[in-house]
């Protein structure tokens, strides 16, 4: 029986890979890649050569029980997406879930995952939090909004740079243009950047600019303080 092992990758800046990561990386039988052309340039930077196979949100359904196949036929295999931590807004979900009920061993390596570092930097309260990922485009979007709005926790959303601005003003219409706001853009990067204000101020700031790069938006929750507080507390 093989082994498959999930390995965050850097989203940005390539020191952030892990000795570990790089060792797991050079001891499997083979890599599924979720585009193997950037994973062939990390791969290349790192001086290991390794088969690839595609593994991405187009076929992983038609490809997940192959796969699953070959490690019970006792291959070991790390899978890896563009950047971050697999199965986070990225494939992996369907296939750890078919090792488990295989009884394949499943090992997730800790690294890089974009919205950790925008949550501890945004200055809005971590302790507890949402993580909601991408928005839907259009079905069932407004009622997701809405949701967002009255979350009493800091809520976390991944954005493309297109569909920001259109983004930042909704959440601004249900939450108030007022609710704090932190958007993270090109983490770990030369140009990374955290705008911090209110969705008005926010909204006002990237109206002026040319978005680009890899977006993370957090947002305050209802509570404007930190959710510390505990029924079993009182008296």
């Amino acid at each position: 029986m093989g082994k498959l092992f999930l390995v965050p990758t850097p989203i940005g800046n390539l020191e952030d890979i892990t000795l570990r990561a790089i060792r797991v990386l050079k001891e499997v039988d083979a890599i599924l890649a979720e585009d193997t052309r950037t994973s062939g340039n990390l791969l290349r930077h790192l001086e290991i050569s390794k088969p690839m196979t595609p593994f991405h949100i187009r076929n992983e359904h038609q490809v997940v029980e192959r796969i699953a196949d070959r490690m019970e036929a006792g291959e070991t295999l790390a899978l890896v997406t563009d950047a971050g931590t697999p199965a986070i807004s990225d494939p992996g979900f369907l296939l750890v879930r078919e090792c488990v009920k295989r009884g394949i061993e499943v090992e997730c390596l800790p690294g890089p995952t974009a919205f950790v570092p925008a949550l501890v930097n945004s200055g809005l309260p971590a302790e507890k939090f949402i993580f909601e990922g991408f928005l839907p485009h259009k079905k069932g979007r407004q009622t997701k909004l809405q949701a967002v709005a009255n979350y009493p926790y800091t809520t976390i959303l991944y954005e493309s740079p297109f569909r920001l601005l259109k983004t930042l003003q909704q959440l601004a219409e249900v939450c108030g243009a007022e609710r704090q706001v932190c958007v993270s853009r090109e983490l770990t990067k030369i140009h990374e950047e955290n705008a911090r204000g209110t969705l008005a101020e926010v909204v006002e700031h990237f109206s002026k600019k040319d978005i680009k790069g890899e977006i993370v938006i957090v947002l305050e929750g209802t509570s404007s303080t930190s959710p510390d507080n505990d029924d079993s507390e009182q008296e």
